[in-house]
């Protein structure tokens, strides 16, 4: 029974990997896996061995020898636990991107944009850098390079140009979301996890991540494509819609960024965090949304929103909700493969065939190459089940360096390819930018930015 739910989830794996050749959205093969695999372990309950029970993290060998109904019940725990898990990272994640698309209903995000004097090429391409850098910190790296592109359309009218600029985007994006708890979700996971801590995060990852997003860049500045000055675009009605632009983005970004804060004074998890700064930014929202002056030079669809629902309301209507549901099955999915202890046999085979790179991760035996390796692998597939499985396969204590190489690697390696982070598929989607076009101009420049973090982090850890 073991093998075929492997299979399961191998089927499933590969549908979402092949999203797009098979035109299916990903978060369907991965609602599927998930209902499938715990109804094979349902049903073949009898079947198995072992049992890992994640509530007290530790194995049970003589599961085999309980009656089915102690069984039964001991799965239904397990499942219970796992669902409370992944609803607190979901609910994290719906504030966050509720506030996210408050602060763009007052159309704050034009603020950036007032700060972009300067027409030189390579200027403007370190300050986007670094923008993307920062920004993804907070915002998350998705949320960032939406943002940031659409800023970018509206200053440089040639693609040719743009492309190379949202290229570095992605690289700079996914860099600044490996140091921040809230900056990238396979971060929010091992955060959420208690596997990392907001300190220890900082202090480990930050140089790295840094160094990561100014190589490329530096790199990518001497090339011919950022040489000389861009001819920008001055249209009246790029100005912000709201009064209130400035405003409800500090708001919002405040209120995101308090959170760590938040679980720092009070020990609750993030998502209650999350969920009060929604509300206090939900208040100002529905204050200035009444205001005579609030809202001007909607759109059509806009206006007929607001004249119907509050802020709060709209801002809702629009969060990704098929990437929430897609994170439901992925992780539950993965549960499955952990509470069968699978992941902990898988791991045992990386820690005594793969050879050591450096120094090991905690003496604990395993290896660099493990977690490089775990990188280069979310370039191919997505990030998130990889980090997920990680979870279940590795039992080193909290802000154990090796969460923070995973972190890294599996935040910033997925830069090497346009498809391997949510931040390169929509930079795809927002500039028809060519994979292959991707891989040979920026994929480089990625592995560069990669490989020089990831020698960073091996040295900063020998000091921490």
């Amino acid at each position: 029974m073991e093998t075929v739910i492997i299979l399961v989830f191998v089927i499933g794996y590969l549908a979402i990997t092949l999203e797009h050749n098979l035109k299916i959205d990903k978060l369907i093969p991965a609602l599927v896996m998930m209902a499938v695999s715990w109804a094979l372990i349902s049903f073949g309950i009898n079947d198995f061995t072992q049992w890992f029970d994640s509530a007290k993290h530790s194995l049970i060998d003589t599961f085999g020898l309980l009656p089915k109904d102690e069984k039964m019940h001991m799965m239904e725990e397990t499942l219970l636990h796992h669902l409370g898990k992944t609803s607190e990272i979901l609910v994290f994640l719906i504030g966050a991107m509720t506030i996210v698309e408050i602060i763009d209903y007052f159309d704050g995000f034009s603020t950036i944009k007032g700060f972009i004097k300067t027409k030189s090429k390579k200027k403007i391409l370190w300050i986007f850098g670094f923008l993307a850098f920062f920004l993804s910190a907070i915002i998350d790296n998705l949320t960032a390079t939406i943002v940031l592109i659409s800023i970018l359309q509206k200053i440089i009218n040639n693609k040719n140009t743009r492309i190379w600029y949202a290229g570095l985007i992605i690289i700079a994006a996914n860099a600044g979301g490996a140091w921040s708890p809230i900056g990238d979700v396979t971060t929010t996971m091992l955060w959420i996890g208690e596997k990392v801590t907001t300190g220890h995060l900082f202090v480990y990852l930050f140089l790295p991540s840094l160094v990561c997003m100014v190589v490329p860049t530096f790199v990518a500045s001497l090339l011919p494509a950022f040489k000389g000055n861009i001819e920008t675009t001055q249209n009246k009605t790029d100005r912000p819609k709201s009064k209130f632009s400035a405003t409800m983005l500090y708001l919002g970004l405040g209120g995101i960024v308090s959170v760590p804060v938040f679980k720092t004074l009070t020990h609750l998890p993030p998502y209650v965090g999350m969920m009060l700064a929604l509300a206090v930014v939900a208040i100002f929202a529905e204050i200035y949304s009444n205001s005579k002056f609030s809202i001007s030079n909607h759109d059509s669809a806009e206006s007929d929103a607001s004249a119907h629902h509050s802020p709060v309301h709209y801002s809702l209507s629009k969060i990704e909700l098929p990437s929430i549901l897609f994170f439901l099955g992925i992780l539950m999915a993965v549960a499955a493969l952990e509470s069968l202890g699978i992941l902990f046999g898988f791991a045992g085979t990386l820690q005594d065939t793969m050879p050591m790179l450096g120094t090991e991760l905690h003496h604990e035996g395993i290896s660099d190459l493990v977690v490089l390796l775990l990188g280069v692998g979310s370039a191919v597939i997505d990030n998130v089940p990889l980090v997920a499985a990680s979870l279940g396969m590795f039992t080193e204590p909290t802000d154990n360096e090796l969460w923070h190489f995973i972190a890294y690697s599996a935040g910033t390696g997925g830069s090497m390819l346009i498809i391997g982070s949510a931040a390169g598929v929509v930079a795809m989607g927002m500039e028809k930018i060519d994979f292959f076009w991707y891989l040979k101009k920026i994929s480089w420049l990625a592995l560069l930015g990669f490989l020089s973090g990831a020698v960073v982090f091996m040295f900063t850890r020998t000091i921490f």
